[in-house]
């Protein structure tokens, strides 16, 4: 698809702060002890942080603050990020919980994770302007919903209790759709025909964790049926099989993101499983326990897919002033997905062009 316009400084992947007021906090470095004779390393894992949804969103919200102006509103956040939240705050973006907060006639952004049809009636009815921002990974999982449900199916669907886009996708077909929060709650399952039961999932669950509750399914459902393609994204998935090459050579795995991110916390999990001795889920260096590298010669670093890279470049600095400046990439994966701005942003910002060269 087409390319995005290009991002400010401060949350861009890759991009180092742009000032001393932009970077995350970090503490002056302390003596740590290896094993003696082991080189110190970080293994960096590609692809890591921002994923083309992420960034679609979070350019749409910056574009919408540069073309109609301050304030532009927000329903959730725009990704779970609390530094991209916080930086997109200071440029006069205003997060709300609910379509309701929101003065009629002003403009609302909807985040990447996705919203029930309910949520875009309710802005309709307070003449609101809207700005879908829904991963369009996550828009696919919403029409299968739809299609399955017109077809009277049972969907039951993977993810977990409460996340913002089980709720969302739940509310496409809410008279369907049964969740199941892992193998654990499979027990709970009840179809109207067991013959006609299709499952889907949340974007950003764990490959693994799906898979063990599809096959407890399967178990109770042999004739399950399948979505046309892995529900689970690419980006989720790359990140994952990523993790999991670093993760057998590391005595220790950081992955930043925030604790609310489902598809980061997941990525702590899968590290952990697949043989690093230790994993920990921080939002930047400052969060960085000491202790934690006692007896570390090989730490493992990955962020969430709404992470900016210039937090992953807080913790190398701070892992550097500690001794460990040498810095592989483990790629098996690479990526190079793009999306479009959502239609209603990207119809506006080509009357704009219009008007100024007409």
């Amino acid at each position: 698809m087409s390319a995005t316009p290009s991002h400010p400084p401060g949350l861009r992947p890759g991009e180092t702060p742009t000032s001393a007021a932009d970077a995350p906090e970090t503490t002056d470095a302390p003596e740590t002890t290896a094993a003696p004779g082991d080189r110190r390393r970080v293994l960096l894992a590609a692809p890591r942080g921002y994923c083309a949804g992420v960034d679609r969103a979070v350019i749409a919200v910056e574009q919408a603050l540069e073309q109609y102006g301050a304030p532009v509103y927000v329903r959730h956040e725009i990704v779970h990020n609390k530094y991209v939240v916080k930086t997109l705050e200071r440029k006069g973006a205003i997060f709300v919980e609910e379509t309701s907060e929101v003065p009629e006639g002003e403009i609302v952004i909807f985040s990447a994770h996705g919203v029930a049809p309910a949520v875009h009636e309710e802005a309709e009815r307070g003449k609101l302007a809207t700005i879908d921002a829904t991963c369009p990974l996550v828009t696919k999982v919403h029409k299968e919903a739809v299609r399955y449900a017109k077809e009277d199916y049972d969907i039951l669907l993977i993810g977990h209790e409460g996340h913002e886009e089980v709720i969302g996708t739940s509310g496409e077909a809410p008279e369907h759709v049964t969740l199941v929060d892992g193998p654990d709650d499979v027990e709970n399952v009840d179809v109207r025909d067991p013959e006609k039961v299709v499952w889907l999932s949340q974007t950003t669950l764990s490959v693994d964790e799906t898979m063990e509750t599809v096959d407890a399914l399967k178990g109770r459902y042999p004739n399950l049926l399948s979505p046309p393609s892995d529900d689970i994204c690419y980006a989720t998935q790359n990140r994952q099989t990523a993790i999991k090459q670093v993760a057998k050579d590391a005595d220790l795995v950081l992955v930043v993101g925030s604790k609310n991110s489902s598809n980061s916390v997941r990525l702590v999990e899968t590290a952990i499983a697949h043989g690093a001795r230790d994993g920990h889920l921080v939002d930047g260096a400052e969060e960085i326990d000491e202790a934690w590298l006692e007896g570390v010669t090989t730490v493992g670093l990955s962020s969430g897919a709404s992470v900016p890279d210039v937090l992953v470049d807080g913790v190398l600095e701070w892992l550097a002033e500690r001794g460990w400046e040498d810095v592989e990439i483990v790629q098996p994966v690479e990526e190079r997905m793009q999306f479009s701005l959502p239609k209603e942003l990207r119809r506006d910002l080509r009357a704009e062009a219009a008007r100024k060269t007409g």
